[in-house]
């Protein structure tokens, strides 16, 4: 019996790319570089900074200017971390939906709190989420199933009762290590070339509303 839902926030809950792809264009700027079209960006959105910048500079974390590349990107999502981020068609509907039905939902995120909580504010929906867990929560982020087994821990549900909505294979296998029921969003961040069968999920979704039919 499912009784809550948790959600992951880039690429489910919320479609952040608009902002996270502005901010690696503002940095491409800095440098005299061209922007990138959105959908070029968007299959990297839920790999936060590093995943944009691979994309946008060819660097990683070991190349000599990532630290100088990444705090201008932050600082550029900072200032406008909700300018043009909106909640996906049919979200707000199914958190209306899984309010009313007393099911208490979470959002659990690699992405570090101190970009979640600003976020959730301005979208309206911190302060209904059972719980905001996020990237440095705990010791460990997704693909270990400590995030979603503190989420539990909060809201007071056990794992087995809850689904985990999101669009990455980290997602999946937190999910299924922490013996959670798993449902793609199949209208998320997914690489057009991403194997979902291999994902092992317990469904996938084209919206948000259809995850109605998992409950």
């Amino acid at each position: 019996m499912i009784k809550a839902i948790l959600f992951d926030l880039d690429g489910t809950f919320a479609d952040t790319a608009p902002d996270l792809a502005a901010a690696l264009n503002h940095v491409r700027g800095l440098y005299d570089l061209p922007p990138l079209p959105l959908e070029a960006l968007r299959p990297q959105a839920s790999h936060g900074s590093i995943g944009l910048l691979r994309r946008g500079f060819d660097v990683g974390p070991d190349s000599p200017n990532f630290s100088a590349l990444r705090e201008a990107f932050l600082a550029h999502y900072t200032a406008h971390i909700c300018d043009r981020t909106t909640l996906f068609p049919g979200m707000a509907q199914l958190v209306d939906t899984l309010d009313q039905r007393g099911l208490p939902w979470g959002i659990v995120t690699n992405k570090p709190h101190r970009f979640t909580l600003p976020l959730m504010r301005a979208l309206g929906y911190a302060e209904r989420a059972a719980c905001l867990i996020s990237g440095d929560t705990c010791a460990r982020a997704k693909p270990y199933p400590d995030p979603l087994l503190k989420a539990c821990e909060i809201i007071g549900i056990a794992a087995a009762n809850c689904i985990y909505l999101g669009d990455d294979l980290r997602d999946m296998v937190a999910a299924q290590t922490a013996g959670m029921r798993c449902i793609i969003a199949g209208y998320g961040y997914i690489d057009v070339q991403a194997d979902l069968d291999s994902w092992r999920a317990n469904g996938n979704v084209d919206s948000p509303l259809a995850l109605l039919n998992h409950i």
